[in-house]
């Protein structure tokens, strides 16, 4: 990935996180900066980046701050690790799997919850229009 680095708050717009979740991320450890400017800024690299954006997505999807850890430490070493003997290898594969059968039933349940939602909306605007119209001259 590029080498560049970003302050804060051009991380902030790219991923839509607020200055102060980017930090609390920091804080729990989930998210190092890669580097700091000679004034103590926090300096990102689009690795930097990735990541938040897979906690992020991980989020609304209800995991805890230690699962998006234990996910993160999972890909990290699969990524960085090629040296890691077939045994070490299939237990971080079966972590991540674990990880996308989880995000899979909650985008389902999450699915359920929208089309309730859409119904919902839909009986409203029917309601607004039968109204609306029985009023007019």
């Amino acid at each position: 990935m590029d080498d560049r680095h970003m302050q804060i708050g051009e991380v902030a717009a790219r991923t839509e996180l607020s200055l102060r979740t980017i930090r609390h991320y920091e804080e729990t450890g989930l998210v190092t900066p890669s580097a700091r400017s000679q004034g103590g800024f926090r300096l990102y690299t689009e690795t930097d980046v990735a990541r938040l954006m897979v906690v992020r997505r991980m989020k609304p999807l209800g995991f805890t701050l230690d699962q998006m850890r234990d996910l993160l430490d999972a890909t990290d070493r699969l990524d960085s690790e090629p040296g890691l003997d077939a045994d070490e290898r299939e237990a971080l594969l079966v972590r991540v799997r674990e990880y996308e059968r989880a995000a899979t039933e909650q985008v389902d349940k999450l699915r359920v919850q929208l089309a309730r939602a859409e119904d919902f909306a839909v009986t409203l605007r029917t309601r607004l229009d039968r109204n609306t119209s029985a009023t007019r001259p």
